[in-house]
């Protein structure tokens, strides 16, 4: 009974974001109730967009929260991070509750702000040919190097006085091919607040901070809801984040994050440049005793 009680809230909630959002609201896979909108902002002249896709367990909203993707190449990881929290903070706060309307326009806030903050310090967002509508990154103009505002990574890494507890990071050897050099980091992690907190340290290193692309993927598995919580960020490397979260699956791990750092060399790798970064992560991994079980438990050797 709990369960159809589950679907029928399901079923009204979705009929009522598609009379409120209409065809922003898309329908992915009925059978598996997925579904996604695409926000957009045209703050400054300059479209950004994020997509949200969820999906709605059976025992949604009275048990489980939806499973949810972001995709928004042109937010660097720990803007990412930030949305997750706001949004994991939505579904603690009201458990038990329909809360995608409140997900959507939380998302919705969230680009708004960023949007009109990166306007306010004259950062300008570059639409790469190869990225379409999803810039990887905020640059600033009409300004003399003297004068440039400092990075939003140079920002992150000066509060790292403030960071307690922060997971071990491991760094792999690097790896370089015409003059592109790929270094895989590794650190176990049980919360997306652990998860910032590598990010900031591992972009408190001047190297890591100026390397092209950080590009991130983690798993976390919550136990108690059974389900996994995972996303990744390319940070401007197309496609890349994905690629890397999909090796993590593939291999079955947990309570993991790994960021492949690439310093670009002048020389375009073409796809090589994605089976580096895959084959840094997969070693990585391997060499810390990470690897897939049979029955679907990932976990480090002990």
């Amino acid at each position: 009974m709990e369960v159809d009680d589950n679907l029928t809230r399901q079923v009204e909630e979705v009929e009522a974001l598609t009379a409120i959002y209409g065809e922003e609201w898309h329908v992915e896979d009925e059978m598996s109730r997925t579904y996604s909108i695409t926000l957009t902002d045209m703050t400054g002249g300059v479209e950004i967009s994020l997509f949200l896709q969820v999906t709605l367990p059976t025992d949604y909203p009275g048990g489980a929260p939806p499973i949810y993707q972001l995709s928004a190449p042109w937010l660097k990881a720990l803007d990412k991070v930030e949305l997750c929290n706001a949004l994991e903070k939505i579904y603690s706060d009201n458990i038990g509750e329909c809360i995608l309307y409140q997900w959507v326009e939380k998302a919705r806030e969230f680009i708004n702000r960023k949007a009109f903050d990166s306007t306010e310090s004259k950062e300008v967002v570059q639409l790469p040919l190869e990225c379409g509508n999803f810039p990887p990154s905020l640059s600033v103009f009409n300004q003399t190097p003297e004068e440039q505002l400092p990075t939003t990574q140079e920002r992150l890494a000066a509060s790292t006085n403030n960071l307690e507890d922060v997971p071990a990071i491991l760094h792999g050897e690097p790896f370089v091919d015409r003059k592109s050099t790929f270094q895989a980091h590794l650190s176990s992690v049980s919360d997306l607040n652990q998860v910032k907190k590598v990010m900031i340290t591992l972009l408190a290193n001047k190297k890591i901070a100026h390397a092209t692309h950080n590009i991130m993927a983690y798993r976390l598995f919550d136990a108690a809801k059974s389900s996994f919580l995972q996303d990744c960020d390319d940070d401007g490397e197309t496609a890349a984040g994905g690629r890397l979260l999909h090796l993590l699956q593939i291999l079955d791990v947990r309570d993991v994050m790994v960021v492949v750092s690439r310093w670009y060399g002048g020389v375009l790798l073409g796809p090589d440049r994605f089976k580096h970064i895959n084959n840094c992560a997969r070693g990585i991994l391997q060499q810390h005793g990470y690897e897939k079980l049979t029955k679907g438990q990932k976990h480090k050797k002990r």
